[in-house]
Protein backbone atom coordinates (compact mmCIF):
# COMPACT_ATOMS: atom_id res chain seq x y z
CA UNK A 1 0.00 0.00 0.00
CA UNK A 2 1.21 3.66 -1.29
CA UNK A 3 0.93 6.24 2.05
CA UNK A 4 0.40 9.93 1.12
CA UNK A 5 0.15 12.36 3.93
CA UNK A 6 -0.65 15.81 5.23
CA UNK A 7 1.29 17.77 7.23
CA UNK A 8 -0.95 20.96 9.52
CA UNK A 9 -0.65 22.65 12.28
CA UNK A 10 -4.67 21.98 12.35
CA UNK A 11 -5.33 18.92 10.22
CA UNK A 12 -8.72 18.93 8.57
CA UNK A 13 -10.38 15.69 6.53
CA UNK A 14 -10.87 17.46 3.62
CA UNK A 15 -8.05 16.23 1.74
CA UNK A 16 -7.92 12.62 3.66
CA UNK A 17 -11.30 12.67 2.17
CA UNK A 18 -11.17 13.79 -1.52
CA UNK A 19 -8.01 11.52 -1.35
CA UNK A 20 -8.72 8.40 -0.60
CA UNK A 21 -12.10 8.48 -2.11
CA UNK A 22 -10.53 9.01 -5.61
CA UNK A 23 -8.58 6.28 -4.83
CA UNK A 24 -11.33 4.20 -4.22
CA UNK A 25 -12.77 5.11 -7.30
CA UNK A 26 -9.96 4.59 -9.32
CA UNK A 27 -8.79 1.49 -7.82
CA UNK A 28 -5.46 2.29 -6.30
CA UNK A 29 -4.34 0.69 -3.28
CA UNK A 30 -3.30 4.16 -1.41
CA UNK A 31 -4.26 5.81 1.55
CA UNK A 32 -4.24 9.23 2.72
CA UNK A 33 -3.53 10.04 6.06
CA UNK A 34 -3.77 13.72 7.99
CA UNK A 35 -0.90 14.70 11.22
CA UNK A 36 -0.06 17.52 13.30
CA UNK A 37 3.75 17.43 13.78
CA UNK A 38 5.10 18.87 16.57
CA UNK A 39 8.13 18.87 14.88
CA UNK A 40 8.68 19.61 11.34
CA UNK A 41 12.16 18.27 10.18
CA UNK A 42 11.36 15.15 11.88
CA UNK A 43 8.17 14.70 9.79
CA UNK A 44 9.89 15.29 6.96
CA UNK A 45 12.38 12.90 7.61
CA UNK A 46 9.88 10.71 8.02
CA UNK A 47 8.73 11.13 4.67
CA UNK A 48 11.97 10.55 3.27
CA UNK A 49 13.17 7.46 5.24
CA UNK A 50 9.43 5.64 5.17
CA UNK A 51 8.80 5.76 1.98
CA UNK A 52 6.04 8.28 1.76
CA UNK A 53 4.92 9.08 -1.45
CA UNK A 54 3.25 12.26 -1.30
CA UNK A 55 3.10 15.21 1.18
CA UNK A 56 0.93 17.94 1.31
CA UNK A 57 1.92 21.05 3.49
CA UNK A 58 -0.72 23.78 5.00
CA UNK A 59 0.09 26.44 7.72
CA UNK A 60 2.29 27.29 9.48
CA UNK A 61 4.54 25.16 7.32
CA UNK A 62 5.03 26.31 3.87
CA UNK A 63 8.24 28.41 4.06
CA UNK A 64 10.01 26.35 7.02
CA UNK A 65 9.83 23.21 4.65
CA UNK A 66 12.11 24.35 1.68
CA UNK A 67 15.10 24.10 3.39
CA UNK A 68 14.35 20.32 3.60
CA UNK A 69 13.95 19.42 0.31
CA UNK A 70 16.13 18.23 -2.16
CA UNK A 71 14.60 20.48 -5.29
CA UNK A 72 12.30 23.00 -5.76
CA UNK A 73 10.13 23.16 -8.93
CA UNK A 74 9.62 27.04 -10.49
CA UNK A 75 5.79 26.77 -8.88
CA UNK A 76 7.63 26.70 -5.38
CA UNK A 77 10.45 28.73 -6.18
CA UNK A 78 9.12 31.65 -7.39
CA UNK A 79 6.46 32.30 -4.75
CA UNK A 80 8.93 30.83 -1.91
CA UNK A 81 6.56 28.77 -0.99
CA UNK A 82 5.68 25.03 -0.55
CA UNK A 83 2.22 22.86 -0.59
CA UNK A 84 3.23 19.57 -1.98
CA UNK A 85 5.99 17.15 -2.12
CA UNK A 86 6.55 14.50 -4.21
CA UNK A 87 8.96 11.89 -3.11
CA UNK A 88 11.01 9.47 -5.64
CA UNK A 89 13.65 7.18 -4.55
CA UNK A 90 13.82 9.43 -1.16
CA UNK A 91 14.23 12.30 -3.68
CA UNK A 92 11.54 14.81 -2.27
CA UNK A 93 10.76 17.25 -4.85
CA UNK A 94 8.70 20.51 -3.72
CA UNK A 95 5.72 22.31 -5.79
CA UNK A 96 2.96 24.70 -5.03
CA UNK A 97 -0.63 23.79 -6.01
CA UNK A 98 -1.95 26.54 -4.50
CA UNK A 99 -1.19 28.75 -6.76
CA UNK A 100 -2.84 26.99 -9.70
CA UNK A 101 -6.17 27.21 -7.62
CA UNK A 102 -6.32 30.54 -7.23
CA UNK A 103 -5.50 31.39 -10.81
CA UNK A 104 -7.77 29.15 -12.13
CA UNK A 105 -10.82 30.54 -9.67
CA UNK A 106 -9.85 34.30 -10.73
CA UNK A 107 -10.04 32.59 -14.13
CA UNK A 108 -13.82 30.52 -14.33
CA UNK A 109 -14.93 33.12 -12.04
CA UNK A 110 -14.09 36.21 -14.63
CA UNK A 111 -12.78 38.92 -11.94
CA UNK A 112 -11.89 41.62 -13.72
CA UNK A 113 -8.18 42.59 -13.81
CA UNK A 114 -9.29 46.39 -13.34
CA UNK A 115 -10.91 45.01 -9.89
CA UNK A 116 -9.13 46.93 -6.95
CA UNK A 117 -7.78 44.19 -4.22
CA UNK A 118 -7.24 43.53 -0.23
CA UNK A 119 -5.00 40.65 0.64
CA UNK A 120 -5.06 40.60 3.81
CA UNK A 121 -2.03 38.25 5.75
CA UNK A 122 1.54 37.69 4.40
CA UNK A 123 2.37 33.83 4.64
CA UNK A 124 2.66 30.72 1.97
CA UNK A 125 -0.90 31.30 1.02
CA UNK A 126 -0.60 35.04 0.39
CA UNK A 127 2.45 34.74 -1.66
CA UNK A 128 0.47 32.29 -4.05
CA UNK A 129 -2.71 34.69 -3.96
CA UNK A 130 -0.35 37.82 -4.55
CA UNK A 131 1.23 36.42 -7.11
CA UNK A 132 -1.39 34.73 -8.86
CA UNK A 133 -3.31 38.26 -9.21
CA UNK A 134 -0.31 39.78 -10.44
CA UNK A 135 0.20 37.11 -12.96
CA UNK A 136 -3.39 37.65 -14.57
CA UNK A 137 -2.84 41.07 -14.54
CA UNK A 138 -4.14 42.70 -11.35
CA UNK A 139 -2.45 46.58 -10.90
CA UNK A 140 -4.50 47.51 -8.07
CA UNK A 141 -3.66 44.77 -5.20
CA UNK A 142 -3.09 46.14 -1.44
CA UNK A 143 -1.03 43.45 0.71
CA UNK A 144 -2.51 44.11 4.51
CA UNK A 145 -0.60 42.55 7.29
CA UNK A 146 0.32 43.55 10.79
CA UNK A 147 3.67 41.73 10.73
CA UNK A 148 5.72 44.82 8.37
CA UNK A 149 8.80 43.05 8.10
CA UNK A 150 6.52 39.97 6.06
CA UNK A 151 4.48 42.49 4.88
CA UNK A 152 5.78 44.84 3.51
CA UNK A 153 8.65 42.28 1.88
CA UNK A 154 5.59 40.15 0.26
CA UNK A 155 4.12 43.46 -1.46
CA UNK A 156 7.41 45.25 -2.54
CA UNK A 157 8.04 41.69 -4.31
CA UNK A 158 5.59 41.83 -6.57
CA UNK A 159 5.17 45.68 -6.97
CA UNK A 160 1.81 46.91 -4.62
CA UNK A 161 2.00 48.56 -1.20
CA UNK A 162 1.65 47.19 2.22
CA UNK A 163 -0.66 48.53 4.77
CA UNK A 164 -0.43 47.31 8.42
CA UNK A 165 -4.39 48.08 9.57
CA UNK A 166 -7.82 46.79 7.36
CA UNK A 167 -9.35 50.16 9.40
CA UNK A 168 -11.04 52.29 6.32
CA UNK A 169 -10.45 50.18 3.81
CA UNK A 170 -12.39 48.84 0.92
CA UNK A 171 -11.51 47.01 -2.41
CA UNK A 172 -13.47 45.33 -5.14
CA UNK A 173 -12.52 42.34 -4.27
CA UNK A 174 -11.42 41.09 -0.88
CA UNK A 175 -9.32 38.35 0.15
CA UNK A 176 -8.81 36.54 3.21
CA UNK A 177 -5.83 34.67 3.58
CA UNK A 178 -5.03 34.78 7.49
CA UNK A 179 -6.06 31.96 9.73
CA UNK A 180 -9.35 34.11 10.75
CA UNK A 181 -12.64 31.85 10.80
CA UNK A 182 -10.71 28.95 10.77
CA UNK A 183 -12.82 25.99 12.31
CA UNK A 184 -10.54 25.02 15.24
CA UNK A 185 -8.05 27.71 15.76
CA UNK A 186 -8.37 30.84 18.39
CA UNK A 187 -10.42 33.36 16.20
CA UNK A 188 -12.91 30.98 14.46
CA UNK A 189 -15.96 33.30 15.03
CA UNK A 190 -13.88 36.14 13.45
CA UNK A 191 -14.57 37.83 10.25
CA UNK A 192 -11.90 38.69 8.49
CA UNK A 193 -12.98 42.00 7.01
CA UNK A 194 -15.53 44.48 8.68
CA UNK A 195 -19.01 45.25 7.09
CA UNK A 196 -18.29 48.61 5.59
CA UNK A 197 -15.31 46.82 3.80
CA UNK A 198 -17.72 43.99 2.70
CA UNK A 199 -20.79 46.33 1.70
CA UNK A 200 -18.16 48.12 -0.50
CA UNK A 201 -17.02 44.96 -1.81
CA UNK A 202 -18.14 43.61 -5.29
CA UNK A 203 -16.79 39.77 -4.91
CA UNK A 204 -15.35 38.00 -1.56
CA UNK A 205 -12.95 35.41 -0.94
CA UNK A 206 -11.56 33.31 1.70
CA UNK A 207 -8.96 30.79 0.96
CA UNK A 208 -9.86 29.03 4.66
CA UNK A 209 -11.63 25.70 3.76
CA UNK A 210 -13.10 24.52 7.03
CA UNK A 211 -15.70 25.28 7.65
CA UNK A 212 -16.77 25.62 3.91
CA UNK A 213 -19.05 28.60 5.46
CA UNK A 214 -16.66 30.44 7.32
CA UNK A 215 -17.97 33.91 9.10
CA UNK A 216 -16.67 36.06 6.47
CA UNK A 217 -18.37 33.72 3.82
CA UNK A 218 -21.82 33.98 5.98
CA UNK A 219 -21.24 37.91 6.02
CA UNK A 220 -20.45 38.70 2.52
CA UNK A 221 -23.36 36.25 1.56
CA UNK A 222 -26.01 38.10 3.88
CA UNK A 223 -25.27 41.46 2.29
CA UNK A 224 -25.69 39.77 -1.16
CA UNK A 225 -22.44 39.61 -2.37
CA UNK A 226 -20.65 36.77 -4.28
CA UNK A 227 -17.81 34.45 -2.81
CA UNK A 228 -15.40 32.41 -3.98
CA UNK A 229 -14.96 29.79 -1.30
CA UNK A 230 -12.11 27.89 0.53
CA UNK A 231 -13.56 24.69 -0.25
CA UNK A 232 -13.10 25.57 -4.21
CA UNK A 233 -9.61 26.23 -3.46
CA UNK A 234 -8.93 22.93 -1.62
CA UNK A 235 -10.84 21.24 -4.08
CA UNK A 236 -8.56 22.38 -6.84
CA UNK A 237 -5.22 22.01 -4.83
CA UNK A 238 -5.98 19.01 -3.82
CA UNK A 239 -6.56 17.41 -7.43
CA UNK A 240 -3.18 19.38 -8.53
CA UNK A 241 -1.61 17.21 -5.90
CA UNK A 242 -3.56 13.70 -6.41
CA UNK A 243 -2.25 14.26 -10.53
CA UNK A 244 1.21 15.04 -8.83
CA UNK A 245 1.48 11.72 -6.64
CA UNK A 246 -0.37 9.40 -8.87
CA UNK A 247 0.14 10.27 -12.33
CA UNK A 248 -3.11 10.11 -13.08
CA UNK A 249 -5.77 12.73 -13.99
CA UNK A 250 -9.16 11.32 -12.44
CA UNK A 251 -12.29 12.37 -15.13
CA UNK A 252 -14.76 15.12 -14.04
CA UNK A 253 -17.46 12.85 -12.75
CA UNK A 254 -14.70 11.79 -10.26
CA UNK A 255 -13.70 14.88 -9.11
CA UNK A 256 -17.39 15.58 -8.13
CA UNK A 257 -17.88 12.49 -6.76
CA UNK A 258 -14.86 12.72 -4.07
CA UNK A 259 -15.44 16.52 -4.29
CA UNK A 260 -19.23 15.66 -2.55
CA UNK A 261 -17.79 13.60 -0.47
CA UNK A 262 -15.77 15.80 0.89
CA UNK A 263 -18.13 18.15 1.58
CA UNK A 264 -20.68 15.86 2.93
CA UNK A 265 -19.08 15.26 6.49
Amino acid sequence: MTLCISLSARPSNNGTRFHNHLYEQLGLNWIYKAFAPTNLEQAIAGVRGLGIRGCAVSMPFKEDVMALVDEMDPSATAIESVNTIVNTDGHLKAYNTDYTAIEQLLASNHVRTSHSVLVQGAGGMAKATVAALRDAGFTAVTVIARNESAGRALAEQYGFPWRAELAGATADLLINVTPLGMAGGPDADAVSFPAAAIDAAQLVFDVVALPAETPLITAARAAGKPVITGAEVATIQALEQFVLYTGVRPTIDQVKAAEDFMRAQ
